[in-house]
């Protein structure tokens, strides 16, 4: 497949969390087009397990729904921080669990059509309890599930957003309908 050229491209927003260009971009065969892609330091998520098996989430409210959604503790990369740094970080922020353990599960791109953020996500395991400290903004409520709770929570929507929903699928192998 051939790449797609840049021959101009202007920044239209420029934000704390993001930046927006509007990419004037010349095709394989010729014709030209526009591409607007928003640019994102990258981020990461954490499934923590806990020694018992039971899984920590956090409850937040998020603005871009409207929503109070039950999710897994994640985070945006700051620069130059490395994806484990950030998860170890983002989880004792959030939850005020420290993990022995960090393992990769997956990385994806979150929606390759307009941005280039990718995200990355671990599990923790040999976790030790200890006081969260989110940022000023977050308002987070710390909700451990049994794994059949949390198949359930998936199985009727509770869960349901991406990063979520594809951690869990792809800790438990995609075994939940």
């Amino acid at each position: 497949m051939e790449v797609e050229r840049v021959e101009r491209s202007e920044t239209v927003f420029a934000g704390r969390l993001l930046q927006v260009s509007r990419d004037h971009v010349l095709l394989a065969d010729g014709r030209r087009a526009i591409r607007e892609v928003a640019h994102h330091p990258g981020a990461v998520a954490i499934l923590p397990i806990r020694d018992d098996g039971r899984i920590v989430f956090v409850r937040q409210y998020r603005y871009a729904v409207g929503k109070t959604l039950l999710e897994i503790p994640a985070g945006t990369r700051e620069a130059n921080e490395e994806p484990d740094a950030c998860a170890l970080r983002e989880l004792e922020e959030e939850t005020g669990y420290r993990a022995g353990r960090l393992r990769e599960l997956i990385r994806f791109y979150v929606s390759p059509g307009w941005t280039d953020e990718e995200l990355v996500v671990f599990v923790a395991e040999a976790l030790s309890a200890g006081a969260a400290h989110p940022a000023g903004d977050e308002r987070l409520q710390v909700v451990e599930l049994a794994p059949e709770e949390a198949r359930e929570a998936l199985r009727t929507g509770s869960i349901c957003d991406a990063k979520s929903v594809i951690a869990l699928l792809g800790y438990f192998g995609c075994t939940l309908l």
